[in-house]
Formats: structure tokens, sequence, C-alpha cells
């Protein structure tokens, strides 16, 4: 099967798929069973110097093609990606281990991005200012930024990449992306289609994809001049190096980092509603989403009642070959996952906490568990459940009030979703307030996770405060510019000073 899949992507003779580059080798391997769907070579320095000469080549001309045409150059990038849909959908599935529906969905945001990218460029708007001076004018404009440095994580080896990368490359930007090198597949298939029909229109350096270790290629990315932007998705303490290193020499860091999501369900809310948002935050990609629910805090009028249906349906999830259709939760990504999850586990009931189902691996092959749920006993503190843990563990709390829920809702570290099931358009509007979610995304009356490309995508406090994808995040990938025009023959100073 990946043999076929690798054919019809175009990568089955990749030169990475041909033996061990100068920097090595890293097997690629299917979460589900553990085998090696590949052997992918790695880069050295070398070759990270070469790549990104070719990226600043191709950025000085990229630079100059009229917006437009660049918009039209990732129109048919969004082509490429509807044309190979089913296959980069099922090697995201064989390579990450998310579901057959979740592994097409990530390749329709690409084509989404893409979308919303082409529109984009006619639009990069800038602002007519005001003069206080006579006979003068200002205005703001925007420029292309250089060579953009995109770091991105295994949990959505296409999608990230894309709300970066078809930006930017509207923007004007050339790009160079370390992708993880736990799902290495995606990554050439991906670049793959984006850089051939760049290289059609004459730009073969724009889209540059560079595979090596953290400490070869990622530290070696992060502290070069070079790169004015690092877009960086990942775990916090990654986030805290990179921000470190890109802020030490005064470049732009866009930080999308982890979250520690909680959903809170009023005694007023539609339960039905509620049980289907909490399954898909808590147990969707096997809780490896960056927006995955960890927590649930609910009232005790309806506690009762929404937990024991949770666990109901937590008892009858289908777990198993994340390609088999009917299968609802593939594998976690790694045995170190899986041991991650049970020692957090095992925490929380040292802590106190009881857990009410799940919470087991499965003596099968691959990396395969049961989702938790853990019960935390009223007032007690859980110090476990303020951290994040990668997989599906949920952990619920019982609440008195909304402003009950709001201290524990806002007490983590991490600020990036948030969600309220209630009826009351007033405890609704109290969760969006300043005094709410301090999230960067906060919905009311669906989950936690599963966000549109429309909306900037990012949180508040240890997530970054950065913002991909959509709304205005395409400021990001740009210099702004502001300029003052004198037509006339006197030369006036602002403020009204006087000088000579």
């Amino acid at each position: 099967m990946i043999q076929d899949i690798l054919k019809r992507l175009g990568i089955a003779d990749h030169p990475r798929l041909q033996g061990p580059g100068p920097g090595g080798s890293v097997d690629s391997i299917n979460p589900a069973n553990n085998e090696v769907l590949a052997s992918v070579a790695l880069d050295d320095a070398a070759g990270y110097e070469k790549t990104l000469a070719e990226a600043q080549e191709t950025f000085l001309r990229w630079r100059a093609y009229p917006a437009p045409k660049r918009g039209e150059v990732v129109r048919l990038i969004g082509e490429g990606f509807r044309k190979h849909k089913a296959d980069l959908g099922a090697l995201t599935t064989l390579e990450m281990g998310k579901i057959l529906a979740e592994g097409e969905g990530e390749v329709q945001e690409a084509i989404d991005i893409a979308d919303f990218a082409v529109g984009l460029s006619r639009q990069l708007y800038g602002l007519t200012i005001a003069s206080e001076r006579p006979e003068h004018r200002m205005m703001e404009q925007w420029h292309p930024l250089g060579v953009v440095g995109i770091i991105s994580a295994f949990n959505f080896p296409v999608a990230v990449w894309a709300w970066n990368s078809m930006l930017a490359a509207v923007c004007g930007d050339a790009m160079i992306w370390k992708p993880s090198l736990v799902t290495p597949l995606c990554s050439i298939a991906t670049n793959k289609i984006a850089a051939d029909i760049a290289a059609d229109h004459g730009f073969p350096g724009l889209f540059q994809l560079i595979m090596g270790s953290d400490q070869e290629i990622g530290e070696r990315m992060i502290a070069d001049r070079r790169l004015p932007l690092i877009s960086a998705t990942g775990s916090c303490r990654m986030g805290r190096r990179v921000g470190e290193v890109v802020g030490g020499r005064l470049g732009r860091a866009l930080l999308e980092l982890g979250g520690n999501n909680a959903l809170i369900v009023m005694d007023d809310a539609d339960l039905e509603l509620a049980k289907r948002g909490i399954l898909f935050g808590a147990v969707g990609t096997c809780g490896q989403r960056c927006t995955s629910t960890r927590r649930l805090l609910v009232q005790p009028g309806v506690k009762k009642e929404l937990v024991d249906s949770l666990v109901t349906a937590y008892k009858s999830l289908p777990i198993g070959d994340p390609m088999d259709s009917s299968t609802l939760v593939g594998p976690l990504i790694n045995g170190g996952s899986v041991d991650g999850m049970m020692n957090a586990i095992a925490t929380a009931q040292e802590q106190g906490g009881k857990l009410l189902v799940g919470g087991e691996k499965l003596d099968r092959a691959g990396n395969f568990v049961t989702p938790a749920i853990i019960e935390v006993p009223k007032g007690k503190d859980l110090p476990v459940a303020m951290e994040e843990t990668f997989a599906p563990i949920l952990y619920v709390f019982e609440i008195d009030d909304l402003d009950h829920a709001m201290r524990l809702h806002n007490a983590v570290d991490q600020g990036l979703s948030s969600a309220i099931f209630t009826g009351s358009s007033q405890s609704a509007e109290r969760f969006l307030s300043y005094g709410g979610s301090d999230c960067g995304i906060a919905n009311v009356n669906l989950g936690t996770s599963g966000a549109e490309i429309g909306g900037a995508f990012g949180g508040e406090k240890d997530t970054g405060g950065g913002r991909e994808s959509g709304s205005d995040s395409w400021k990001a990938y740009m210099r702004r510019q502001t300029n003052t025009i004198n037509y006339g023959s006197e030369l006036p100073l602002a403020q009204g000073i006087v000088f000579g």
C-alpha cells in the first residue's frame, strides 16, 4: 500500500529515499503497527547552506513578481492538493496515525488556506493617513519579508506548513521548512507538490525542505539572521528555546505552542451537543491536537448525567487501524507517548484522582491506548491536570458557578482554546468578555477542537502569542513601511517645529 501511495504522489524514487544523506537517516514508522514505512535521508550544515542560498536567490525574484500572479501560483498549488487529496490524506494516516477522515480533513485545510491566500493576493492593503503638514500625504505599505523559516510538529504534518507557506508565498516570501522527523514522508510529498508547481513558473527555490536534527539544523535556523521570521509550532519547551534565540538576534518569532484546554458545561446546556463536542475534542486524533480538550468543568446539576453518558460512550469507542473507516481512535505516535500517558494517569491517581474509564495500554501491535476520564474530587488540587499530557486524558472538575469555572479555566500556563456550553446568552457573553476566557480561541456551544482557516489561529500566555492561518495573520510575513510624500514647495516640520 505505501509504495503505491508514494508512486502516485511522485516520491517513490525521491532522492531522500535512496539511502542515507550527509546527516544520516531517519526511519518513518507507522504508529499503528510500528513497522518501518521508509528510511529518509537527512541534511547536514553544508546542505542547509545550499538550500538557504537557493531560497534567497529565489526570493529576490519572487518578491518582484506581482502579488496577484503569486496568487495564481498558489491557486495551482491548491489544485495540486485537490488532485492528491486521497493519497496525501492516506499517507498522513499511515505516518501520523490519525484516522482517515482526519487525514483527508487535514489536506482539506491545506486546500482551504490556498484558496484563502489566492483572494488575499489582491488584498494586501495599506492605509492612507491624514498628515498634519500642508501638501503632504502619508501612507502605509507592506513589503515581502525575506526567507521565512518554518518549523512544524508531527501532529499536523501538512496543514500547519500550508497555513504558513501559502500566506508567506502570496506575501512575496520564500520558505525553508524543517518538519518533524516523525512524519518525514508527509513533508516530502507535500513540499514536492508546491515546489514542482513553483518551478514550472520559474521559481524552483521557492519552497525549500530541510531535514535534520534539532541540533544540526534547528539550532542553525533559529540563530540565522538571514531568516527574519521563524514560525515554530510545537511544545512550550521548544517555543521557549526558539523565542530566546530568535529574540536574542532581534528577529521575529511566530510561536504556536501547547494548550491545556478546558470546556465548561453549565446546568442549562444542551447535554447531547456538549457530549458530542467533548468526545471529538478529547479523543479526536487520540488526544494529540494542541486544541484537544484536556479539562471538563461541569456544574453539579448535570454532572452525573453528562459524565455517565461520556463513560458509556468511551466504552464503545472503535479503537484500531486508522485506515479502517469504522475506526474513531487511532494510535498514539510512539511508545514514549504511551508511557507518558500511563505515567500521567498513575500520578493523577496518586494525587487523588479517580479513574472512571480507560487508561489502558492495549496488548496489540502499535501504540494503542484506551482514552481515559479521571474525576477530580471537589476542592481537590490535582497538579498533573495543570500540565499538558499529549494523550487522550480528560480530567473532570465540578464547578459552583461561572466565576468558579473561570478561575479554574484560566489557572493553567497555556491559553490556546476554550469552550462553553450554555443556553444563557449572559453566560456566553461573560465567557467571551475581558473577564472570561484568557485564550486565543473561545467558542460557545461547540468544542475546543476543529478551527476553520478563516480565523487567526493561536493562543496567549505559554502558547506563545502567535497567529497563523486567516484574518490579518498575513501581516506577520511582511514588513510595514510608513511613507510621507511632500508634493509642495515648502518643508514644514511635524509638531510645528521651527529649525533654523
